[in-house]
């Protein structure tokens, strides 16, 4: 009994070695594809930081298609794209507290809704797809017109702009870009 017992945890080790030196290879192959960034930017005392995974276009229809209307999205690919910042700022004239939020968009061709959640999720979709985010843990959600862009964005883009009294931050990729009003 105790010879089968052996035989049987090191089965299970074995496969679970294997399972996850898998899931590792799986991870850093994605990662050619859409490799990650992470931006920070400073207005006003304040600093923002951003981390999130780049896919490219590659001639694929995007909005619409890939990244269908009408369903939260995990803004970006891989991990979960997370929103840091040191100070409670207003985003689009509500406060959003100082922390580090997980950044969901649900895309919609006249506008998108941005979504702040406060849970931190390994990876950014189920095995089928679907979102990781769970609504329980939004903290701030606020909707911004989607604009169209006379080029092509080739590799999926976020970044930041200083205008006036606010930063704006920029969601761009195919022709289609969003900007989120930020105060701090």
């Amino acid at each position: 009994m105790t010879k089968l017992l052996k035989q049987t945890a090191f089965i299970v080790l074995g496969l679970a070695v294997i399972g996850f030196i898998g899931m590792y290879f799986l991870k850093q192959n994605t990662k050619k594809h859409s490799p990650e960034e992470t931006i920070t930017h400073t207005a006003k005392g304040t600093d923002f930081t951003v981390f999130y995974n780049r896919p490219y276009k590659k001639g694929r229809v995007i909005f619409g298609d890939l990244v269908p209307f009408d369903q939260v999205w995990r803004t970006g690919a891989n991990e979960a794209t997370t929103f840091t910042t040191n100070k409670d700022i207003q985003v689009d004239g509500t406060i959003l507290k100082s922390g580090t939020y997980t950044l969901w968009t649900i895309p919609n061709p006249k506008s998108w809704k941005v979504i702040f959640n406060s849970k931190k999720y390994d990876w950014g979709v189920h095995m089928n797809g679907t979102a990781k985010r769970e609504a329980k843990f939004d903290v701030l959600t606020v909707e911004v017109p989607a604009h169209p862009l006379l080029n092509v964005v080739e590799q999926f883009s976020i970044y930041f702009e200083d205008m006036n009294e606010f930063t704006t931050m920029y969601i761009a990729w195919d022709r289609t870009v969003i900007a989120i009003p930020i105060k701090s």
